[in-house]
């Protein structure tokens, strides 16, 4: 039987592998320009927004429904993410029968809790009041106090609480920074701040002596009926041509 010989098979040639492009520098995008801050308001701008302020309602009053500081004390820690609105519904019928620390503590916090269960975190609330009257009691003999550091040590109360007890109570130069007060500070330039505390302080600093006894009331109402949150009313703002907002729509 004759032998098979097999040829080997003839390889392939090989393929010059393709030369990597090279990568070529894109140049850098231009860095963008840093926002302009916003012109501070002068002296003479801001005491002329306070004096239409002034001029408009000389004689501004908190919204929150009160007899004495005590029951001032108390409608101010039940409105902790409630409307004074709500509050005032609320604390109307209370403040009859309980409207002094030993009142409210005879009233019991069960039945606090019933005239108040239509405003949010009615529980926590309650039992906020309760202490706290108790610890006027033993610790300021029934009176609020009358400093910052003493409200502030009153379970339930805050920075804010205090800024309006020491306010509207006992006339102190305060100035108590909400919601809205703090968006009218950023938004108008006046005292921009990123924290309520920020613009208090920039408030403060900045707001004429003369006008601070009102100047958190003007600042509220302001927000809460013509600087609103979703919609401000630029067309009948009092000072809608000092405000440096760039979206303001006059």
């Amino acid at each position: 039987m004759a032998k098979i010989t097999r040829k080997p098979a003839p390889r392939k040639a090989a393929v010059p592998k393709k030369k990597a492009k090279a990568v070529v520098a894109k140049p850098n995008a231009p860095a963008k320009k840093p926002l302009k801050a916003t012109r501070p308001w002068t002296p003479a701008e801001i005491h002329e927004a306070f004096s239409r302020f002034r001029k408009a309602n000389p004689e501004p009053k908190g919204e929150l429904e009160h007899v004495n500081p005590f029951t001032l004390l108390v409608a101010v820690v039940l409105s902790a993410q409630a409307t004074d609105a709500g509050v005032n519904k609320a604390t109307r019928a209370l403040f009859e029968v309980a409207d002094s620390p030993q009142k409210m503590l005879d009233l019991g916090e069960e039945r606090l809790r019933e005239y108040i269960k239509t405003i949010g975190l009615y529980r926590t609330k309650a039992k906020n009041v309760i202490a706290l009257s108790a610890k006027v009691l033993s610790d300021f003999g029934g009176a609020v106090p009358r400093t910052r550091a003493e409200i502030e040590s009153l379970p339930g109360a805050g920075r804010k609480t205090a800024n309006v007890v020491l306010n509207m109570a006992f006339g102190e130069h305060t100035m108590a920074v909400d919601t809205h007060v703090f968006r009218v500070g950023n938004r108008t330039g006046l005292a921009p701040g990123k924290t309520p505390l920020e613009v208090e302080l920039g408030l403060e600093k900045v707001i004429p002596a003369e006008f601070m006894l009102h100047a958190h009331h003007w600042l509220i109402l302001h927000g809460r009926y013509t600087c609103l949150a979703r919609k401000p009313r630029c067309e009948v703002c009092l000072i809608n041509d000092l405000c440096r907002w760039p979206e303001k729509t006059v």
